[in-house]
């Protein structure tokens, strides 16, 4: 268990970790509820809710965005210790480069995603089955990737712990 844990189950504190935990599973919950609609829909009538698939796969990727961030702040992401499992020495210093090439990674992850929401905004390229504007699903990868180079930031800030 992660030592935030408390706090954010109490229910006398709102965190951010408690906000990413409430997010995550309100987008299961509705990925969910989506696809067995689609299934249950499909299975006794033979017609498939297309649009289903485009908000599950924003969905998804709001999740998974979501779960990083929170991995990134408890420490609960996945890591090769091989090395560091022989060299116990190196530890510190290992999480401290992981966590700058993470944050490299979204940082260009976020840069670049502005530019591909901009493209759709200024484009006004639109969704294949739902006819929306394509930016209100791209928008989200830059402003989650924001979100987890600031929560690597504060684990930078730590001392990469």
């Amino acid at each position: 268990m992660s030592e935030n844990h408390g706090a954010a189950t109490s229910g006398s504190k709102l965190t951010l970790a408690s906000v990413e935990r409430f997010l995550m599973a309100l987008s299961m919950g509705v990925l969910c509820l989506l696809t067995m609609a689609n299934v249950l829909v499909r299975y006794f009538t033979d017609i498939s809710f297309a649009f289903t698939e485009e908000i599950s796969v924003a969905l998804l990727v709001v999740m998974t965005l979501i779960g990083a961030s929170h991995a990134f702040a408890t420490n609960h992401h996945i890591a090769i210790t091989f090395f560091v499992d022989r060299k116990p020495a190196w530890g510190a210093l290992a999480r401290r480069f992981a966590a700058a090439c993470s944050l490299v990674m979204f940082s260009l992850l976020a840069w670049y995603g502005v530019s591909m929401a901009w493209d759709d905004f200024d484009f006004e390229v639109t969704s294949p089955s739902l006819g929306v504007p394509q930016w209100i699903y791209t928008v989200w990868l830059p402003v989650l990737s924001l979100v987890i180079v600031l929560r690597l930031l504060a684990v930078l800030w730590r001392g990469g712990k």
